[in-house]
């Protein structure tokens, strides 16, 4: 294992709020080393058409922009490292980092690393996601025009897509392995008003068995009762199923180094500036590693911009 000379900063993360952060680090001469780990690009790869990225009125691929991305940071000199962190040392300095390949050490990081959304575990899920199964409504539900879908959850997630999608697609099928939504109130009634509607179609206590299709796309779900040992399966007819069981940070390795809340990395939020640092002067954070809310590709591009003004200030002062 090789130890990688000394830097200044050093991002994790290659999706669009570490892509910023490089590029405006490397703006500011702080000769940023971004390392991608092992999902380079982030989850915006998995989405194949992107309608709301400000400038752009025709669609693009997330390969397509998160390339342009990754060509802006190059740009301006960023050394882009593929490696994945497996450990770090932030209680002394300078900070360390333990790659799979190399050893680092840093006077500040920004930390990028996502989140990933749950999975069902179905095979079909992996089969067809991108065509047919997404885990965002804002992002692809308006492909779905006028077309019958599924939404699967339980939680305010799920209940916020199938209200969201209710603005354009034709009819909703709500599937939640329980009885009852943990969703809060105000959204389940929300939600009712539309069942009373008949523009939901609520499957509670059902679980998706599997997810069928063919080379277009999803064209129905196989569903079952919780409750029944019976193989009393239902088959519905859909265009696109909405995964909606909640996110998982990627913050393993930050764990009894940062201060964490509900998985997710907790950071300042101050009125004057430095709102992206963590619980560590010198540690910032941006992306969906500290976003349980919003979870845009536009959300994280600005935090990653915060976070790179805030390392550079940061920087300045301990110079």
């Amino acid at each position: 294992m090789n130890i990688v000379k000394h830097n200044k900063v050093i991002i994790l993360g290659s999706g669009p709020a570490g892509y910023t952060a490089a590029i405006y680090t490397a703006r500011a001469n702080l000769n940023p080393v971004l390392i991608t780990g092992d999902n380079k690009g982030g989850q915006l790869m998995n989405t194949n058409e992107i309608e709301n990225w400000p400038g752009d009125k025709n669609r693009i691929t997330g390969l397509e922009l998160m390339d342009r991305m990754y060509e802006h940071a190059i740009k301006y000199q960023t050394q882009i490292i593929s490696d994945k962190i497996i450990s770090v040392e932030f209680n002394k300095k300078p900070f360390l980092l333990l790659g799979e390949k190399n050893t680092y050490t840093a006077d500040s990081v920004i930390i990028a690393t996502g989140s990933n959304p749950r999975q069902l575990g179905l095979k079909s899920e992996k089969k067809f996601q991108g065509k047919g199964v997404s885990t965002c409504a804002i992002c692809d539900g308006f492909f779905y025009k006028n077309k019958d879908v599924a939404v699967v959850g339980g939680g305010n997630t799920a209940i916020e897509e199938t209200l969201y999608l209710s603005n354009f697609v034709k009819k909703i099928n709500l599937i939640h392995r329980k009885e009852h939504f943990k969703a809060e109130k105000i959204l389940v009634n929300r939600l009712l008003k539309l069942v009373k509607n008949k523009k939901v179609i609520l499957h509670c206590n059902h679980y998706i068995k599997e997810i069928l299709g063919n080379e277009s796309g999803v064209t129905n779900l196989l569903i079952k009762d919780v409750n029944s040992s019976k193989k009393n399966i239902k088959k519905i007819i859909v265009s696109g199923l909405f995964v909606a069981i909640g996110h998982i940070p990627n913050t393993n390795i930050f764990i009894n180094q940062l201060e964490i809340e509900n998985g997710y990395i907790k950071i300042k939020h101050e009125k004057h500036g430095n709102y992206t640092q963590t619980s560590i002067p010198g540690i910032f954070a941006a992306g969906d590693v500290t976003d349980h809310v919003y979870k845009q590709a536009i959300t994280s591009s600005a935090s990653g911009c915060m976070a790179a003004i805030d390392c550079e200030r940061y920087l300045n002062s301990i110079c």
